[in-house]
């Protein structure tokens, strides 16, 4: 259950309750978009750091920006959902470029409890990314989501439709879920329960399990040849899908383990030859 607030709630009420000072603030408004940060799993991840300590000379941060980093991101409309806070200390200028700068940033306990739950709804001109404490202590809060989460029942245990895969992707009550999804790189299985057949899959490198899901939750096909073509001529067929687990892999095994791995359950399942598999 969430809270609603009062519009009443600004973002500075907040500030003013963590002993924050406006001036040492600056309010990051991030988007989802090629080449960036593609997925909400990449906002949520430890790509965020490094994407956002690289600005622009002309970023609109200022010369010399401020302590303290808000990274919200754009959820529907005009609002925005808080993932982190880092500090900054400084521009790296052994790294300045003719075009870009470097931040020293780092991770920053800040606000850490409403990470993921914190939502506020951003000023008219969202081309407008960053805020200055001043201005963004204004932005009305408009929504505390109940810390409540949903228990990860284990790699094994994992069994979700589709409509659950949405709900993991985006709930609040499911930050156990990601924060296991995306730790870990394997072979997966989705089960299309209206025709029978198999798909098998690897999510491998830094994607991992929720990078990967996160495409299927996005667009029901992921990308993949068989699932985008049912996906042509059903748009809502994706709702027949089931996900699971066959093998969990650490972050540091190497590729050719985990090409090996989904080679072997291609052939345990028969996947190519009954299944969504096209290689």
């Amino acid at each position: 259950m969430n809270s609603d607030l009062s519009a009443e709630l600004k973002l500075g009420h907040l500030f003013q309750a963590a002993g924050l000072v406006q001036e040492e603030i600056i309010v990051i408004r991030h988007t989802l978009n090629a080449g960036g940060l593609e997925t909400r799993a990449d906002a949520l991840g430890p790509g965020l750091l490094p994407y956002t300590r690289e600005q622009g000379q002309n970023n609109k941060l200022g010369r010399t920006p401020p302590r303290i980093w808000l990274n919200f991101l754009a959820t529907s409309g005009r609002r925005a959902r808080f993932i982190t806070a880092f500090e900054n200390n400084g521009e790296v200028q052994a790294e300045r470029t003719k075009t870009l700068r470097f931040f020293d940033l780092r991770p920053s306990p800040i606000f850490s409890a409403m990470a993921d739950r914190l939502v506020i709804e951003w000023t008219a001109d969202t081309v407008n990314w960053a805020k200055a404490g001043k201005t963004a202590s204004l932005m009305p809060v408009v929504e505390i989501a109940d810390p409540q989460t949903e228990r990860f029942p284990g790699f094994d245990s994992l069994l979700i439709s589709y409509d659950e895969l949405q709900a993991v992707v985006a709930d609040d009550r499911y930050s156990q879920w990601r924060t296991a999804l995306s730790s870990v790189q394997g072979i997966y299985l989705i089960s299309d329960t209206k025709t029978g057949k198999l798909y098998v899959g690897k999510a491998d490198g830094t994607e991992r399990f929720l990078g990967r899901w996160s495409e299927y939750a996005r667009n029901g096909h992921g990308g993949n040849v068989a699932l985008r073509e049912l996906a042509g001529t059903d748009a809502s067929h994706a709702r027949h899908y089931q996900f699971s687990i066959l093998r969990v892999f650490a972050p540091s095994a190497i590729g050719a383990q985990v090409d090996a791995a989904e080679a072997h359950f291609k052939r345990a399942l028969l996947s190519r030859q009954t299944g969504h598999n096209r290689n």
